[in-house]
């Protein structure tokens, strides 16, 4: 067996490890700092990574031996890819293992919104019975416009079709007829922004997605609508929300990403018509084992030359 050495930067599921220490030798440094990771990182064949690791062009630079680096979990913006290409470093991740998770936190927090369960919540525990100041949306015969309609968007359209809403879909890389297939009404991203009372965004985060959804954005939408976003932090304009919000062109956010994480106290974390969680949508038992084994499976496939499932780079 080669002497292979896997570093693990963010923790991983006992399962992936055990299968990783079968062919390798494991290292895992779960919170390791950049300063830190760049100082050993030279000693390594292959980096373990979540979402909080940044691998940079300098940690590249300092890997050496470094020929895989895999990302458990679907997301890869933490990951310089033109980095890892100059570098002829594999990148992988594992994008099918917190699909059901993150569409049910998705679905979630919708319901959470409409029905003001955390205020009820709060109300209760603080002693208060709010009945009258809580009357809620049914989603029933609502419509649901999805931006996105990979693996995640297309498990939403699914679940929001079973509970009697009409769903509208947008994505910019596959065609109409793919979008019908999935479970969605193809639209212009326009055309979504106009129709639907309430809009769940499932796509990456890029050059291209950074601040898409902007005060424009929110000046097509319907007014009132609602937002939930379980994709990544940067894709909506914080500020434009939070502007939004109080001229009551939305009428309720669930967001469990944002821009800095964690964001602390901000004004639209601290908002009353805003639902918050800290980024926990793929964090189900299930979904981390899934994950765990896949990004373990794919990495050591990559040392070994084998074909790879989710090679990203």
């Amino acid at each position: 067996m080669p002497d292979w050495k896997i570093l693990i930067a963010d923790g991983l599921d006992e399962k992936g490890i055990k299968n990783l220490q079968s062919a390798a030798l494991v290292d895992d440094r779960s919170g390791i700092s950049h300063e830190e990771l760049i100082e050993i990182i030279g000693n390594y064949d292959a980096l373990i990574v979540r979402g909080r690791t940044r691998v940079t062009p300098d940690v590249f630079s300092a890997g050496q031996r470094l020929k895989v680096v895999g990302r458990a979990g679907v997301g890869v913006d933490n990951i310089d890819l033109a980095a890892a290409n100059i570098h002829q470093v594999t990148v992988v991740n594992s994008p099918h293992a917190t699909t059901q998770a993150v569409a049910e936190h998705t679905l979630a927090l919708m319901l959470a919104l409409v029905r003001s369960i955390p205020a009820a919540d709060s109300g209760m525990k603080s002693g208060m019975w709010l009945k009258k100041q809580f009357t809620g949306v049914e989603i029933k015969d609502q419509s649901l416009g999805i931006i996105g309609l990979g693996n995640i968007g297309s498990l939403v359209a699914q679940m929001a079709k079973s509970l009697g809403m009409r769903v509208f879909g947008y994505d910019a890389f596959i065609t109409e007829d793919d979008v019908i297939q999935r479970g969605a009404e193809p639209l212009t991203l326009n055309e979504l922004y106009a129709r639907s009372d309430f809009i769940s965004i499932h796509i990456p985060l890029s050059p291209e997605t950074r601040g898409m959804i902007d005060g424009g954005a929110f000046g097509y939408m319907k007014r009132g609508v609602y937002l939930i976003c379980t994709a990544r932090g940067g894709i909506i304009d914080e500020t434009a929300l939070l502007n939004a919000l109080e001229s009551g062109q939305v009428s309720g956010a669930a967001l469990d990403v944002f821009v800095n994480e964690p964001p602390g106290m901000t004004a639209l974390v601290t908002h009353p018509k805003v639902i918050a969680t800290p980024h926990i949508a793929a964090q189900t038992g299930e979904a981390q084992t899934r994950a765990s084994v896949d990004i373990a499976s794919e990495v050591l496939s990559a040392l070994y030359g084998k074909p790879l499932k989710w090679k990203i780079v």
